[in-house]
């Protein structure tokens, strides 16, 4: 096999498996990856989906009209990895990571950054996997082991997460460690996906370094005979029963659940916030991860409303009003989203405020009023449309959205988002927020959805990928 034709399976086999790994973990991703296999080589470039698209300006400044990332080199048998803000190339949406080693003189890896992210640190980690497996591939040239090199990206959720911690913590000074990450991780994942009578998780369960317990404020302790192990999902998931709804945790050593305690937790240690069907991973006070679905994930798990924001900003109101009104209509929907039912917010940006079927106040409702903006955020369990004004007040309640069909309609979607696709195609200046009991956010406006998911062309196989100069000129 030639030269370039074993790089090109090789790329093509590591970054379809670093795409797909990536897309579960987060929303659908894109990767990209620039190298240049020998020191004096020129760069190459491998973007099929357009990642990197709009930034040619700022790679052919560091790429052609300078050689500063060829500096530096890797010992026989070492990577040294290099960090976007080392390289300054810090490319607006995307995360980056790079690597220089004796078979790959340098390689730089980009995904998307979405919004919502609890850390980029897991995701970086992953990058890292797909410099190394390339590294590797291109130093023993085995074709036979591609296959296998983009499996291992697709399922590294656990093991990116694992590996930032154990980063995060040595960064901490928490070098010397009795706490064992993996087991902890795996009972996370266990008590999430056990319910008790019927009910999901709620509650807090911490990890404290077995040398720290002493600084620990404990309500009660269990007798060492008596300490539940972690690996005992069902048994930790009815002691979470007692600690729910309060300011009490479950303390663990990482092997097993010692007592009950209060207040704040000494050293770098690790806790998982349950919080029903999904939960929060957190070191100290650093969010890491969420975790549903009996996996790790990247979201926060709260409202995307970047599109409602640009949509506000294109209209005549002051910048404060619309600064507000984006925050009212984060809260209320945050809010839904928590309580696990839909809603429908029409947001209506216009100085003739539209007159809708449906319960009036006599007075409306002050959306900045905290108490005011609870009653509304409770009006909007009821069936039909909450009607919020530009004038930051609630105008209606369980209103009624009609309208003919338009194209677009999705019988797979539910009344809320279709009604709305109607409504918004005949009043201009109109917005609505569907928010669907099963936590996903629409936002339509003029009949169109601006939040719907974009989905990626699939790459079914790689050509060489093209010199960096090239592209730039195409």
């Amino acid at each position: 096999m030639s030269e370039a034709s074993f790089e090109n399976i090789c790329i093509f086999h590591i970054m379809d498996g670093l795409r797909d790994g990536l897309s579960h973990f987060s929303l659908p991703s894109r990767v990209a990856l620039i190298y240049a296999a020998t020191p004096d080589a020129p760069p190459r470039i491998c973007d099929p989906q357009g990642l990197l698209v709009g930034h040619e300006p700022k790679l052919r400044d560091y790429y052609l009209y300078s050689n500063a990332w060829r500096n530096g080199c890797a010992a026989d048998g070492q990577m040294v990895f290099i960090e976007s803000d080392e390289s300054k190339l810090d490319l607006a949406g995307t995360i980056a990571l790079g690597a220089r080693s004796q078979s790959v003189s340098y390689q730089m890896w980009f995904t998307d950054e979405h919004p919502g992210m609890c850390s980029v640190g897991p995701t970086k980690r992953w990058l890292e996997y797909a410099a190394g497996l390339l590294s590797q591939n291109f130093a023993t040239r085995e074709v036979m082991n591609l296959d296998t090199a983009g499996f291992v990206l697709q399922h590294c959720a656990t093991h990116a997460v694992r590996d930032y911690i154990v980063d995060e913590r040595s960064r901490l000074g928490w070098l010397d460690t009795h706490v064992r990450i993996y087991p902890f991780l795996d009972a996370v994942l266990g008590v999430s996906g056990t319910q008790e009578e019927g009910a999901w998780p709620r509650g807090r369960m911490v990890v404290v370094e077995p040398n720290q317990l002493d600084q620990v404020r404990f309500i009660c302790r269990f007798p060492a005979t008596e300490q539940p192990m972690m690996a005992d999902c069902k048994h930790v998931r009815k002691l979470l029963q007692a600690v729910e709804e309060s300011g009490r945790v479950l303390v663990s050593d990482g092997i097993r659940v010692l007592g009950i305690a209060i207040g704040p937790m000494p050293g770098a240690y690790l806790a998982a916030q349950f919080s029903g069907t999904h939960g929060f991973l957190w070191l100290k006070d650093e969010l890491v991860c969420s975790f549903f679905d009996g996996g790790f994930h990247s979201s926060n798990m709260r409202a995307n409303l970047v599109q409602l924001e640009e949509q506000l900003l294109e209209t005549d109101m002051s910048m404060e009003d619309q600064h507000t009104l984006l925050q009212i209509a984060s809260l209320m929907v945050n809010r839904v989203r928590d309580r696990k039912h839909g809603c429908t917010l029409v947001i209506d940006t216009g100085k003739e405020r539209l007159r809708m079927s449906g319960q009036h106040f006599e007075r409306p409702l002050d959306l900045m009023d905290s108490g005011q903006l609870k009653l509304a955020c409770s009006l909007a369990k009821l069936d039909g449309a909450v009607h919020l004004g530009r004038d930051l007040k609630l105008h209606g309640f369980a209103c009624l959205m009609d309208g003919r069909s338009v194209p677009g309609e999705n019988r797979a979607r539910g009344a809320r988002f279709n009604s709305a696709l109607r409504f918004t195609a005949e009043h201009d200046d109109i917005l609505v927020v569907v928010v669907s009991s099963d936590r996903p956010v629409s936002i339509i406006k003029s009949g169109v959805e601006l939040t719907a998911l974009c989905h990626f062309r699939i790459v079914a196989g790689l050509s060489r990928p093209p010199l960096l100069a090239e592209w730039i000129m195409h």
